[in-house]
């Protein structure tokens, strides 16, 4: 069993590590963008939508550089930056923490669909209906509750029949007549133009997407252009 004096040369030891590290990063940057690792982590709607038309255009920039994506949902995404899992987040959900800083890098929409034709929407109607739902911890359905409270819903109360680990999970299941979803515009936009689903009249407001990076850690070359091209190349 370590002794108070052990354990305090082991935080010293893994401290001066840590430098060690942070300094051979730096120094391993001075000659630009010529080679490493970016490793990123972004919420299911970003990873399977968004993100991965600009990462294919900076990859193209940056060949040396290799890029590691890791999918997860908000609250995870958050985890894995405070962790140094990954160096930068990109979620759509409400973020909270002293370590982390948080800013909007793009934006979006979430929008009520099902398979039959559209009802007209309004509080009983949306108490009554069958609903199939992320998880909980997912940006989607944090910002869908959100939006109930605002409209004097209780989310408590709504009959969930699915809830579905993915955005295609929830997509395929809303096609098939199993209930109805508020997914991002970019999710369904595929289905409603071919006529699987049908967009229901609820108007949802529009919500960020947000890059996520550690309050203390040194931030690479690297991660630094890739947030200077996401911000040129997105509108």
């Amino acid at each position: 069993m370590l002794t108070d004096a052990g354990r305090a040369f082991l935080e010293q030891a893994r401290a001066v590590l840590s430098r060690a590290a942070s300094a051979q990063l730096v120094l391993s940057e001075f000659g630009g963008l010529k080679r490493g690792a970016l490793r990123l982590v972004a919420s299911h709607t970003i990873a399977g939508y968004w993100l991965p038309r600009c990462l294919a255009a900076f990859r193209a920039l940056h060949p040396p550089i290799t890029l590691e994506l890791a999918i997860a949902n908000t609250e995870q995404a958050k985890q894995s930056v405070l962790a140094g899992t990954a160096e930068l987040g990109f979620v759509e959900g409400a973020v909270d923490d002293p370590d982390i800083v948080r800013w909007p890098i793009a934006y979006d929409r979430l929008v009520l669909v099902g398979a039959a034709p559209p009802p007209a929407v309004d509080k009983h109607w949306v108490r009554s209906a069958r609903w199939i739902m992320r998880e909980r911890g997912s940006g989607a359905r944090s910002t869908f509750e959100e939006a109930l409270q605002k409209m004097g819903v209780d989310p408590e109360t709504l009959s969930i029949t699915l809830t579905l680990p993915s955005n295609e999970a929830v997509r395929t299941a809303v096609e098939a007549g199993a209930g109805v979803a508020v997914l991002s515009s970019l999710v369904v936009a595929g289905a409603i133009d071919s006529g699987g689903l049908n967009r229901y009249p609820l108007t949802l407001p529009e919500r960020p997407f947000f890059a996520l990076r550690h309050r203390e850690r040194y931030q690479t070359r690297a991660a630094c252009a890739l947030l200077d091209f996401i911000r040129k190349d997105t509108p």
